[in-house]
Parts: structure tokens; C-alpha cells; sequence
């Protein structure tokens, strides 16, 4: 099996079993509330958790039938995979620390402090480009792979 269909198994392994804890930690929050809620964030990273389980899932099958070199595929699955990663443990934080219901608002908080615009905004940037680009390469090399001759 390729080092990239590895990672990216292991990934969704490891994102999907944080899914389900962050379940367990959902339910626990609707279960003490009033209106059977929980913090937004705590939902966000229950859910996204399960997504990008599967969207690993996804990776691994491009990876398994990409024409590129196994080294491509590798970098492409981790410059996917450790954003997503990202992504999950930032959820994960703000709903620990319970600081906003929306990352994006400025001014941008983590707990009581303030993040510089520029940081979040560069952020984003790298993440759009680590997730599709990421996504791109091994969805390319796993069409070349099954339509090409």
C-alpha cells in the first residue's frame, strides 16, 4: 500500500474517532441545556470531524490509483490532511474556550485575546491552497489513472 493511502487511511481513522468524542462531548452540553443545545463550535467540530473522515477516505482512494510519483501523492495527501487537521482543532479550541460563534468575525478572538487580521486572513489563504490544492493533485493523477491509457 502507497505512503499516501496509509496516511490518509490513518487520518480518517483518527478524524472520524475525534468525531465521535466530540459527539459524546455534544451530547453531554444538550443533555445540561435548556434548549437541548450545545456551544456552535463544539457542533462544528463534532460535524467536521465526520466530513473530513470521509473526505480522508476520498484522499486515500485518488492516492491508491494516482499515476504520480508516490512522493507527490504523499505531500499532496499532507497538504490536505494536516489542514483539515487544522481546521478540526481550531473548532476543538473555540468550543473549549466557548470565545465566539464565529472564527471569522472581527475582531478575531481566541479567548481573551485579539488575532491580527493578517494572520487569520493568511491563514485561510494557506489552508484554500494546502485542501484543494491537496484534493487537486491526487483527484488529477487518480483520473489520469482510470481514463488514461
Amino acid at each position: 500500500m502507497p505512503l499516501a493511502e496509509k496516511i490518509c487511511l490513518s487520518a480518517a481513522f483518527l478524524f472520524f474517532m475525534t468525531g465521535l468524542l466530540t459527539g459524546i462531548w455534544k451530547y453531554r452540553h444538550m443533555a445540561r441545556s435548556e434548549e437541548a443545545s450545545s456551544p456552535v463550535y463544539v457542533d462544528i467540530a463534532h460535524r467536521s470531524s465526520l466530513l473530513y473522515s470521509f473526505a480522508a477516505l476520498l484522499l486515500a482512494a485518488f492516492s491508491a490509483h494516482s499515476v504520480f510519483a508516490g512522493w507527490v501523492n504523499t505531500i499532496a495527501a499532507l497538504a490536505a490532511l494536516v489542514f483539515f487537521a487544522f481546521a478540526i482543532a481550531t473548532y476543538i479550541i473555540h468550543g473549549l474556550l466557548q470565545d465566539t460563534d464565529n472564527q471569522l468575525r472581527r475582531p478575531h478572538r481566541l479567548g481573551k485575546r485579539l488575532l491580527p487580521p493578517w494572520l487569520i486572513g493568511a491563514f485561510m489563504t494557506l489552508l484554500i491552497v494546502g485542501e484543494v490544492g491537496g484534493a487537486l493533485v491526487l483527484g488529477t493523477g487518480a483520473m489520469l489513472g482510470i481514463w488514461g491509457s
